[in-house]
């Protein structure tokens, strides 16, 4: 699970406080699936890009005092000048955010997919703390790490790997 500096309970509950539709990505995805890989340092997600749905996102991370994370910027983050916006959000491809519940990265694009309607059809939901999580499909997970293709991603690919191969022997 994410290091202790993520409460994920927290960033749940807000995201579905504001009920946004959106799926687990990333390293938090493969945990809750039980691959076995070094804890993770954030959440990711995929939520549905309608105009709805990032208005109800925004509210959930306005709600969560987002800021934008930036690489040799504050531990804190940026401040968003007028908080986070659905139009905001609708021009990212991915930002990396830094929340009072800890590290949340949104990807409207995740390497090697064409976004969440890609992503939906194999979404698993895997409880989590007592909540339902939706998480995109393993296979899908395995996917977005190859096309990544970054240092990180290459070190668990093998372990999705494993665990697919294992999974459809029914181990």
């Amino acid at each position: 699970m994410p290091t202790p500096e993520v409460d994920v309970v927290r960033m749940l509950d807000a995201l579905e406080r504001h009920r946004v539709v959106y799926l687990v990505i990333g390293g938090f995805a493969a945990e809750l699936h039980d691959v076995a890989i070094p804890p993770t340092r954030d959440v990711d997600i995929t939520p549905q890009p309608g105009r709805q749905n990032l208005r109800r996102l925004a509210d959930a991370l306005n709600d969560l005092e987002a800021r934008l994370r930036v690489v040799g910027g504050p531990a804190e983050g940026v401040p968003l000048p007028g908080g986070v916006s659905a139009d905001w959000l609708a021009g990212m491809v991915s930002v990396a955010l830094v929340t009072s519940a800890g590290p949340l990265d949104i990807a409207m694009l995740p390497d090697g997919t064409t976004g969440y309607e890609d992503l939906k059809p194999g979404v698993v939901i895997v409880p989590y703390e007592g909540r339902p999580v939706p998480v995109a499909s393993l296979q899908d997970v395995l996917r977005s790490k190859e096309a990544a293709g970054r240092p990180k991603d290459l070190l668990v690919i093998p372990a999705l790997r494993d665990h697919l191969r294992r999974r459809t022997r029914g181990e």
